[in-house]
């Protein structure tokens, strides 16, 4: 990381890094969303495997698997789509955000299919994380098919993490897939900035960003995979039940006695 880089994602919030990874590192994870979706290979053991809250309401009808579904969410178990948070590329750049020592927190394969509203409202990550420092926990996402603002590409409203966490709520929306929160009250940020994407780009974010996605109003999928990551040393807030830890896994470094 240069430091006109660290710069950048201190006072901004996120660091998009193009070209990150090559057509065919990323065609190996598309492969593996067709085969699990179409009933090829079973879904890994705790992994969800969520349809659209429209195609669950029966408010449309998918034409193929694919359309169906909305993620693949916590594929730590899956050795192919747990590949990408393993790479060492990804991970050396993780370390400059949140230290040497980085534990795997969450997981996902995002499918935007056509014909779907497929909205995420504005909201913040570090409300699903209740362990701080926040500054030690970062989220990265990579586009697996071009990602354009007309097929509901990423939105962020650059320098937003240097406040709080605000309260989210569910918005007064037909349909809205499940957790999809959104933070109260900003919605009519006219600064947030469409982060177009082609096969391969990666943005690295802070879990405080406010942040969010648009409807797919293309004719094709929008299909991006994820990771959160935080430093081991990170500790649970005593005012928070904790959640199952199944999916936080040291994927480098040592484990703190402290630590998540």
């Amino acid at each position: 990381m240069t430091p006109e880089q660290r710069r950048f994602y201190l006072e901004q919030g996120y660091l998009l890094l193009p070209g990150f990874f090559r057509s065919d590192e990323i065609d190996v994870w598309l492969e593996r969303f067709r085969a699990i979706v179409e009933g090829e290979v079973a879904p890994a053991e705790h992994m969800l495997v969520m349809r659209d809250v429209m195609v669950a309401k029966g408010a449309v009808t998918p034409g193929c698997a694919a359309e169906a579904i909305a993620k693949l969410q916590d594929f730590e178990n899956d050795p192919v789509l747990y590949g990408y948070a393993l790479h060492p590329r990804l991970l050396d750049w993780t370390e400059h955000f949140v230290g040497p020592d980085i534990k795997s927190i969450h997981s996902m394969l995002i499918n935007k299919p056509p014909n779907v509203d497929g909205r995420h409202p504005l909201h913040q990550d570090l409300l699903y994380f209740p362990f701080r420092p926040a500054n030690k926990i970062v989220a990265s996402w990579t586009a697996l098919q071009r990602v354009t603002k007309e097929n509901g590409c990423l939105v962020v409203v650059p320098g937003s993490h240097r406040g709080g966490l605000l309260a989210h709520e569910n918005p007064d929306w037909e349909y809205l897939n499940l957790a999809y929160f959104g933070a109260r009250g900003v919605d009519e940020h006219t600064d947030r900035i469409h982060l177009e994407m082609e096969p391969g780009d990666t943005v690295f974010f802070h879990p405080l960003l406010l942040h969010g996605s648009g409807r797919n109003r293309s004719a094709g999928f929008r299909r991006a995979i994820s990771a959160h990551f935080a430093s081991a040393d990170c500790s649970y807030l005593e005012s928070v039940a904790r959640p199952d830890r199944r999916h936080y896994r040291l994927v480098r470094g040592r484990e703190h006695a402290d630590g998540i």
